[in-house]
């Protein structure tokens, strides 16, 4: 079941899809046609319009994520012309895919994606701006036991660590339903894997040194 209601009518979907054939979500058509059926059901040709492309390319994709089970009809009704149109929607509000069966050609694509995903959560923490200072001081600290090399990519290898524990984190949520919209369960999740990796390890140290989050990291470790 991906649909149903609470007590209170509120219409409650499941949560998240590990994708366990992470190249289905590599595609950049086929992630739009999911965040565009996620804010509501569309027909091929709605989505070929919004998408500005020709209804057999978005039906080509559509018949992709239909066999991989990501998408399914919402339901159908007679269009304009009497002709019986098909309205789809996603099996799940996000979709996230499994690191562990990633390709090794298409890392570099994902850890991209959630560079740029990274960029705004850590924006809106207001980390940005004292990154530097913090590496500064851990290789001040601790030069025995952190090894941080000159070229150090600090968004690099978040994202990288990002791209582990969201398969971890949303594996948690594979089975909820909730009343989240995409966006907001996106960055709920988000969040909670960067608060995994900002507490512990080498990055705990790291983040430690960061006024900003330090009473975010006492909350975690106290809960």
């Amino acid at each position: 079941m991906s649909e149903t209601s609470n007590y209170e009518g509120a219409v409650l979907r499941k949560a998240v899809k590990i994708v366990d054939n992470p190249k289905i979500l590599a595609d950049p058509v086929r992630r739009e046609i999911l965040r565009l059926l996620n804010i509501k059901p569309q027909t091929s040709t709605q989505l070929a319009e919004r998408l500005n492309l020709s209804k057999s390319t978005v039906g080509h994709h559509i018949m992709v994520l239909r066999r991989k089970k990501l998408i399914k009809i919402k339901w159908a009704k007679p269009g304009s012309h009497g002709i019986l149109e098909k309205y789809y929607e996603p099996v799940a509000l996000v979709f996230i895919e499994d690191y562990k069966k990633i390709p090794e050609e298409l890392k570099k694509y994902f850890l991209y994606i959630h560079m740029e995903r990274l960029r705004g959560v850590l924006s809106a923490l207001q980390l940005v701006g004292d990154m530097a200072s913090a590496f500064q001081t851990i290789r001040n600290s601790w030069k025995q036991m952190v090894k941080i090399p000159s070229d150090f990519d600090l968004l690099s290898e978040l994202g990288d660590e990002s791209l582990k524990y969201m398969t971890q984190v949303g594996e948690k949520y594979e089975d909820m339903m909730t009343d989240l919209d995409a966006e907001t369960l996106l960055t709920k999740i988000y969040s909670e894997a960067l608060r995994l990796i900002i507490t512990s390890g080498v990055w705990g140290k790291v983040f430690a040194n960061i006024s900003e989050i330090s009473a975010l990291i006492m909350k975690t470790k106290n809960k």
